[in-house]
């Protein structure tokens, strides 16, 4: 129902309430069997059966258990029970963080209910906000969260912000009366106040008109579930890359296979070997190690103040190309501040202004009057104290003016006692002003210039005004200059509305300050009787300063070829101004969200790479911006921390929630929640999903080429004549250590030196672009032909330990690429051998094992080994280590003839 339409009294009626009693206690239990708990149903958890059950049916999951059926069948029991180990982790791994992910989320969920208090039966309770039912009446008073829909009733000077749900940053002044009109807008309903928005002044009690899925909030929370998730970049990278090595794997499978039959080979070796060449086309480490670098990618975030609630979004964070921002509290400081007074004669950038330069300024004509209406004509207090957990209380602005006469010298609670308010007119959007009335003390307490002004006027008490400056020069006839009233004339006019449009060129917030001594107390409080003939003083010039450290992010991002744009509800002027200090706009194009309304869509997308900064935005237009960059091509992350921000949230490939002022439904809907509001956090995550990504590419280049040489080497030993060079379970041995171990500790390489000095990879791309195709095959094949070279000078010269030699060979040369191939740019003594000692671990446990393979009695029975001379291991490490010098030639190649990599470089010396 629209219930604003209605009068207070007629909504009671249709609600069967009573103001002084509530509802009864029998009414009470119907409704809540009617109308349910108050409470939003969104991204319910995620059943644990479901989550598990999902690690289970990935293709390269399928393809793993169907080998170790068929390992089975043949009864190689041992084969069978590697590969479901391997499955196994895989499936513990992804379970236990998605579960936890969803279990966190849920627990956050329950922490955030609210306590209300409700008159029920005639008495005032005070109980959880999920027990609320349409018809209570709820008490509310200045920070107190709105825990449902409601009419309001009663009202004492209430205020409420509502920018969760309507995404402005000015609190809200509510009122009591009906108002006509169907199509009122959420933010225009003066008699409403909504769930999840909160109290920032005043008093109230209301009626509770929408629980649950049945407020606005609801109504969006439902939008929320009908927007579609984007799939991830490394998503869809890894399920092209399961697909086409499935296919490969089959072609191997059936190749092998036949060739071995036609050979004479046994039928049971030649299934157990095409399986293990299956198994082996397939990296079935890579979701491991996949899965435990995102983790570890989470953990390192979290330490940065970035919680990571969608694992896959680690990795998308470095294929960001454009960052969509909110101004107020992740650009900016969120916290209003008085940057400059313009006097009628003369302006002061407080900045630029010591606080000896500030005690000098207050004694300068008009600068103490201006000072106390900054003070008096208040509503926001201000301790006199140094206690660090006192802290100015009320709106932003009025702390704002409260705070900069404080810093003055000028304390609101002393002029509170020296001019007493006898009553005030507050602020409307209507008439754009504010004004109190103060009783002059008959000494010079407090502000003498105040004071003889009221005395030579003969005036007990004087009225102070602040409001829109253009509104205040309306309704004046005077100005203070030179410590005298004189006549504002045309010029005067001119030359004040000029300095006021300097101060909002320069994004501030602009207020003018006005008083009129009174003859007698009002009697009659019409504001057009006391708002008028005003004597003007100057104005102030509020800002949101920006943060200090997002200059550098902003800079750091554009390096990393990454585009910064803000998106805001404020004034396309401020929103300039800020984008300007932060180097966000430079000659990018600003659209007000005037311009974005009646556009097509395509008209947007033509214009959305050369737009910088969208202000005057809805939130509803936020998610209209995503999906024109998306339309680009782009990959996209969107903060917000309202509700109506997040349909926009789910719909950017990485949604990042505010973890401070954010509301539970924007951090459900995210895929991370920055736990300090802050635009340089956002980089920080994306230069680690960076790190993450070069990690993915770098294990995935040594697994996948080590698993093509162990293809090679069985591909190319029959067309020698040898016999199959490489046993089932040693092809299952290599790719269990010898691909496992060290594809860890490269999954935690270091970053790379200029990380953030080249643009985002192509969201597009393969896994297998920029030369990593090549790698894999050609230097697979290297590593083949030099294995298979040794091992066949062996069997020809009717050596028994051809294939130990062949096999330790081939293993040896895997610790080398895996030495090698640590930066995909830089050489190992570039980058320092000692930088990952991870990595020395593995490669020396890997060793190890395998020479303990080799000369290990019971081992060599289980593996087929034999125990090597001394002299033949000295030519397996000497041919193997061919492999990390051809790969280091490799890269030399590639820094000469890469300009980028030649600029990089002296950059980072």
């Amino acid at each position: 129902m629209k219930w604003h339409q209605f009068e207070a009294a007629a909504v009671l009626r249709e609600l069967n309430s009573g103001l002084t009693t509530g509802l009864s206690d029998a009414e009470i239990e119907r409704r809540i069997k009617q109308y349910g708990r108050n409470e939003l149903i969104v991204n319910a958890v995620k059943n644990p059966w479901l989550i598990l059950w999902e690690q289970f049916t990935s293709l390269m999951a399928v393809i793993l258990i169907l080998a170790a059926v068929v390992s089975a069948i043949l009864a190689d029991y041992a084969d069978a029970l590697a590969i479901s180990a391997i499955v196994i982790i895989n499936a513990i791994i992804g379970f236990s963080h998605e579960f936890r992910a969803e279990k966190a989320i849920a627990a956050l969920k329950k922490l955030a209910v609210p306590l209300v208090r409700v008159r029920r039966n005639g008495l005032v309770q005070e109980l959880p906000s999920y027990h609320l039912v349409p018809g209570d009446i709820v008490l509310l008073e200045a920070g107190n969260v709105v825990a449902a829909d409601c009419r309001l009733l009663e009202v004492a000077d209430l205020q409420a912000q509502e920018s969760a749900l309507t995404g402005e940053s000015a609190s809200i002044k509510k009122t009591t009366a009906a108002l006509s009109g169907s199509d009122v807008q959420i933010g225009d309903r003066l008699n409403m106040v909504f769930m999840g928005t909160f109290i920032v002044a005043g008093l109230g009690q209301a009626v509770v008109t929408g629980t649950g899925m049945n407020t606005e909030l609801g109504q969006i929370a439902t939008m929320i579930q009908k927007v579609d998730r984007e799939e991830t970049p490394l998503q869809r990278r890894l399920g092209q890359l399961g697909k086409r090595l499935a296919v490969l794997a089959l072609l191997l499978v059936a190749l092998i296979f036949t060739v071995g039959l036609l050979r004479g080979e046994e039928l049971r070796l030649m299934l157990l070997t095409a399986v293990s060449i299956g198994v082996a086309a397939i990296p079935e480490g890579l979701p491991t190690v996949v899965m435990i670098a995102l983790a570890l990618g989470a953990q390192r975030m979290l330490t940065r103040k970035a919680l990571v609630r969608k694992l896959p979004a680690v990795e998308t964070l470095g294929s960001v190309t454009v960052i969509c921002s909110d101004k107020t509290g992740t650009l900016t400081q969120n916290r209003m501040k008085v940057a400059a007074i313009q006097l009628v004669d003369r302006r002061i950038d407080l900045d630029q202004n010591s606080n000896q330069a500030k005690s000098d300024q207050r004694n300068q004509p008009g600068m103490g009057i201006l000072l106390a209406g900054c003070a008096l004509c208040n509503d926001a207090f201000v301790p006199k104290n140094s206690d660090a957990a006192s802290v100015p209380l009320g709106d932003p602005t009025e702390t704002a003016l409260a705070v900069v006469a404080s810093e003055f010298g000028v304390w609101k609670s002393d002029l509170d006692s020296s001019f007493p308010r006898i009553g005030a007119i507050q602020f409307t959007s209507e008439r754009k002003c504010m004004t109190t009335v103060h009783q002059v003390p008959l000494t010079e307490a407090g502000v003498p210039e105040l004071t003889q002004i009221c005395k030579d006027a003969g005036a007990p008490c004087i009225a102070l005004t602040k409001g829109a400056a253009d509104v205040l020069l309306d309704i004046s006839d005077s100005i203070w200059i030179n410590a005298r009233i004189e006549p504002l004339n045309d010029d005067w006019r001119s030359r004040i509305s000029t300095n006021c449009n300097a101060m909002a060129q320069d994004g501030m917030r602009v207020l003018g300050h006005a008083f009129r001594p009174l003859l007698e107390v009002p009697t009659d409080w019409n504001p057009t009787l006391l708002e008028q003939k005003l004597t003007f003083i100057g104005s102030t010039g509020i800002i949101d300063p920006p943060r200090i450290e997002v200059s550098a992010a902003v800079a750091t991002c554009k390096a990393a070829g990454i585009r910064t744009v803000m998106i805001t509800g404020d004034h396309p002027l401020t929103a300039q101004s800020i984008a300007n200090q932060l180097g966000i706009s430079g000659s990018g194009r600003i659209l007000a969200g005037t311009d974005l309304g009646p556009m097509t869509d395509e008209s947007l997308e033509r214009l959305s790479d050369e737009t910088a900064v969208y202000a005057r935005v809805s939130p509803q237009h936020k998610l209209k911006i995503i999906q024109s960059l998306q339309r680009r091509g782009h990959i996209v992350a969107m903060t917000g921390d309202g509700v109506n921000d997040a349909p926009a949230l789910k719909k950017a490939d990485i949604g990042v929630a505010m973890g401070v002022v954010g509301t539970d439904v924007a951090k459900e809907a995210a895929d991370m929640v920055l736990l300090d509001d802050n635009f340089a956090t956002i980089v920080a995550a994306v230069e680690e999903g960076r790190v993450i990504y070069d990690n993915i590419r770098k294990f995935a280049k040594y697994i996948l080429t080590t698993n093509s040489a162990e293809i090679w080497v069985m591909l190319l030993a029959p067309l020698l004549g040898m016999p199959i060079p490489l046993l089932p379970l040693q092809i299952l041995w290599m790719n269990l250590i010898t691909d496992g171990f060290p594809a860890l500790a490269l999954g935690v390489e270091p970053a790379e030196r200029d990380i953030m000095l080249h643009p985002p990879h192509p969201p597009t791309e393969s896994l297998f672009s920029r030369g990593l195709g090549r790698h894999v095959l050609l230097v697979g094949l290297l590593m083949g032909l030099v294995s298979l070279s040794i091992g066949y000078y062996y069997w020809h010269s009717n050596d028994s330990n051809w294939r130990a030699v062949l096999f330790t060979t081939l293993t040896l040369s895997q610790m080398a690429h895996a030495l090698a191939v640590r930066s995909e740019r830089y050489s190992l003594f570039q980058i320092g051998i000692l930088s990952n000692q991870y990595l020395l671990v593995a490669l020396s446990l890997t060793i190890v094992l395998q020479l303990g393979l080799i000369y290990e009695p019971f081992l060599q029975s289980v593996f087929s080994t034999s125990a090597l001379p001394a002299w033949d291991l000295g030519i397996a490490v000497v041919v193997s280590s061919s492999i990390f010098w051809i790969v280091e030639l490799e890269k030399w190649v590639l820094r000469r003839n890469s300009p980028q990599i030649r600029a990089n470089m002296r950059i980072m010396e």
